[in-house]
């Protein structure tokens, strides 16, 4: 790819439930960029080796679904409804544990940045491991954090009317040993890239992270200009 044709890669990392998501996505909004959430693949993984009757755990049930992971999925596909249900949630780690699903799903990440949809000048993505395994070269880096107990509050508001049995205290229970397994395993663990920008959002509101988002992207990359008057940026192809 030649250079004026690049495109621009913002990578957006982080633990579940730190904001990541809404800041991404809001990101991408503001500088008419593409977005991928990396984690919706991996969840759409995961229900599919439960539909399969598949033991998400076993990469042999694992595999035969990987070969259906090619870009570009449908809506349908990765904005089921069914992929945020609890069964699916506790699959996907397994799934983005192993190495097979993440050679899949990066795969699925460079023809995303390669070709992204409406030919948009960039492309933000966020997950676990975009700016230090899929995408080291990324312009510009992200790494979206918050403590255990917020993430925690956060996701039992998320959930709690969908599940009347739960309390905040399994929540961060899970929230804990979530963040355990994903900055422990074996391969591309979580953790901060070295030039990643952090941004807590512990006190911060979305529209806070997301302005000392849009000033870290300015001051990296060359002046942007203004999209006919409509308040989003869009950087020079």
């Amino acid at each position: 790819m030649s250079e004026q044709s690049r495109k621009v890669i913002v990578a957006v990392d982080g633990p579940a439930a730190s904001g990541k998501g809404t800041f991404a996505k809001a990101l991408a909004a503001r500088l008419d960029y593409a977005y991928l959430d990396t984690g919706s693949i991996y969840r759409a993984i995961a229900h599919e080796v439960l539909e399969r009757g598949g033991d998400p755990t076993n990469v042999e049930d694992v595999k035969p679904v990987l070969e259906t992971i090619k870009y570009p999925l449908p809506d349908t596909v990765l904005k089921n409804p069914d992929l945020r249900t609890p069964r699916v949630e506790d699959a996907t780690p397994h799934i983005g544990a192993m190495q097979e699903a993440q050679a899949a799903v990066r795969s699925y990440q460079e023809d995303f940045v390669k070709n992204p949809p409406d030919n948009a000048a960039g492309a933000v993505l966020d997950g676990r491991d975009v700016g230090t395994s899929v995408f080291p070269q990324a312009d510009v880096k992200f790494y979206v954090t918050a403590t255990p107990e917020e993430r925690a509050k956060r996701r039992y508001q998320q959930q709690k009317d969908d599940n009347p049995g739960l309390t905040p205290e399994m929540v961060l229970k899970d929230i804990t040993l979530r963040d355990a397994r994903d900055m422990n395993r074996q391969f591309s663990p979580l953790r901060p890239a070295d030039d990643a920008h952090i941004l807590d959002t512990t006190e911060d509101t979305p529209t806070e992270t997301l302005e000392k988002g849009l000033a870290a992207v300015k001051a990296k990359i060359a002046p942007p200009r203004m999209k006919n008057g409509t308040g989003k940026f869009r950087f020079g192809r």
